[in-house]
């Protein structure tokens, strides 16, 4: 297709403007056509209002036609074929086989919420029948289900330009719950958001949804965004990217007249504890599973392992000299654009200065290298009581490297993990016999993550209906949430009641014959038809 460089706004396109941006090819610094204007103060506007005019018709369409919506997207997406994956990784540097493989889980995520919606249970509907008769006060009929919360403003993300991007997560559980949508493409790739709004647009056009379901604007700076969020007819916020991103939305968001929720992903170094058995008998596996972990996409996912909890002695440093040695031998990778891979070697630069750290793998490819935006991993080791004192080291450093937290005993190990901050997701990897005895640890780790695995890694996240991708303060804004899984329609809803209404009037899944078919819980028990 032919790309634009210009906004969506509705059915209709932005105007050019003198400021533009582009996206920039990392692995060779090219600037790749076209120049994307930056939408102004009036299409902003303009996209918000054709949201806001947009959600009174659309949150009443029937789910069976939301989810028909949402399946249009899917097939739109792939019938882009390879076109999509080219541009991609052009704008990227991202392999072929990843960007295969996340447009599969995009696709995939669309169609699981399609079915989700038109399951129906998910609007959590509760009876409490009501009893005229009863005394001192007759008892009233009262009946609550989720409802959507109006247009949300989605802020793509860097490191996946497709399933946390225009028509990625955040965007289908907005639309599934009954919400329009207007995204803020990323800048580092705006032929790849272009050519997704582009099918959503398609998609509306085709099924005839109301006009202002869905907008992508484009901008240069920050100016754009904090319009977005700022603009009266935004009802949520959804955000994924870095703390500093993260909580300049959210002091917006809190400082409007009308405060509104914003639920962002931000920052997470995804803990990874090893008990002593374990490190013992199986150091060269756990070496060879950490080091794929951390150096999976060049360390840019939000649940790379930065750091890792390690018993103190022998078969501890047997394990650090073989994670070193991995990673030493890592090939150096292409990161997703100059801006990060700035960023990356000005953390790992702090890090290799600081007395306090070892430092066991320095990373080649250093900007000065003339390889574009390469960079390789990096391990740094410290002990976990230096760690527990210097709040700092919990910093998440976006790309491959981790740090090695050195722990004297189980009670030191567990007085680290009460230390942390709130993360994403915690590891641990122990025998049987050894998570048996852990219990006050993993009881640690739980209020500390919102997804705890046993004996294997934290990348990688199942899109499914049980999985949380979320967590405490500061991995996200809002730990009761999640923004992956069926869970995560939760966010762009809230509870209404209907009190002593005629059966004809509720929603579907309040009227007393249940047309839905839904589960529903009916004076304290669940019950379906």
């Amino acid at each position: 297709m032919e790309l634009t460089g210009r906004s969506i706004l509705g059915y209709g396109r932005g105007a050019e403007s003198a400021l533009r941006g582009a996206g920039v090819n990392p692995a060779t610094g090219e600037r790749l056509p076209p120049e994307y204007s930056s939408a102004d103060a009036a299409e902003v506007t303009r996209a918000a209002e054709l949201a806001q005019a947009a959600f009174s018709a659309y949150h009443r369409l029937a789910p069976a036609r939301r989810a028909e919506f949402l399946r249009a997207i899917a097939a739109g997406l792939e019938e882009f074929g390879d076109a999509w994956l080219a541009r991609a990784e052009l704008e990227t540097a991202l392999p072929r086989a990843r960007l295969s493989g996340e447009r599969t889980r995009t696709c995939a995520q669309l169609r699981l919420l399609a079915a989700w919606i038109e399951e129906g249970s998910w609007v959590e509907a509760r009876i409490d029948h009501g009893d005229p008769q009863r005394q001192p006060q007759p008892k009233p009929d009262v009946r609550s289900m989720l409802r959507p919360l109006g247009p949300v403003a989605v802020f793509c993300a860097a490191n996946f330009p497709f399933a946390f991007s225009v028509a990625g997560g955040d965007t289908a559980a907005a639309l599934a719950a009954g919400c329009p949508v207007v995204a803020m493409a990323h800048s580092a790739h705006p032929g790849t958001a272009e050519m997704a709004g582009t099918a959503i647009l398609q998609a509306a056009r085709r099924l005839q949804m109301p006009e202002g379901v869905f907008s992508l604007l484009f901008g240069v700076g920050y100016e754009t965004g904090q319009r977005l969020v700022e603009a009266p007819a935004v009802a949520a916020v959804a955000f994924t990217g870095s703390r500093r991103g993260g909580m300049a939305l959210a002091r917006l968001a809190a400082a409007r007249p009308r405060p509104i929720p914003i639920y962002a992903e931000m920052s997470s170094v995804n803990p990874v504890f090893l008990l002593e058995r374990a490190v013992a008998e199986r150091a060269e596996a756990l070496a060879a599973g950490l080091a794929a972990a951390v150096t999976l996409g060049v360390g840019q996912f939000c649940t790379n392992p930065g750091i890792v909890a390690l018993p103190a002695g022998k078969a501890g440093d047997r394990l650090a000299t073989l994670l070193a040695e991995r990673l030493r031998a890592a090939p150096p990778g292409l990161m997703l654009n100059p801006e990060i891979h700035a960023a990356y070697w000005q953390a790992i630069a702090g890090r290799a200065a600081d007395a306090g750290l070892r430092v066991l793998a320095a990373p080649s490819g250093a900007p000065a290298s003339g390889q574009g935006c390469t960079a390789g991993a990096a391990l740094f080791e410290v002990e976990a009581e230096s760690l527990r004192r210097r709040p700092e080291l919990q910093q998440e450093i976006f790309g491959p490297a981790t740090l090695l937290a050195r722990t004297q005993g189980r009670g030191d190990m567990l007085a680290l993990a009460r230390a942390l901050e709130g993360n994403l997701t915690a590891s641990v990897h122990g025998t049987e016999e050894e998570l048996a005895s852990a219990a006050e640890l993993l009881t640690a780790l739980e209020d500390r993550a919102g997804r705890l695995v046993v004996n294997g890694y934290p990348t990688g996240v199942e899109v499914n209906h049980a999985m949380v991708h979320g967590g405490p303060w500061p991995a996200t804004t809002d730990a009761r949430s999640t923004s992956v899984g069926t869970r995560s329609l939760a966010r762009f809803a809230r509870p209404v009641c209907f009190q002593d209404w005629p059966d004809a009037l509720l929603p579907e899944e309040l009227q007393e014959a249940n047309p839905r078919r839904i589960w529903r819980l009916m004076d304290g028990s669940w019950s379906h038809p």
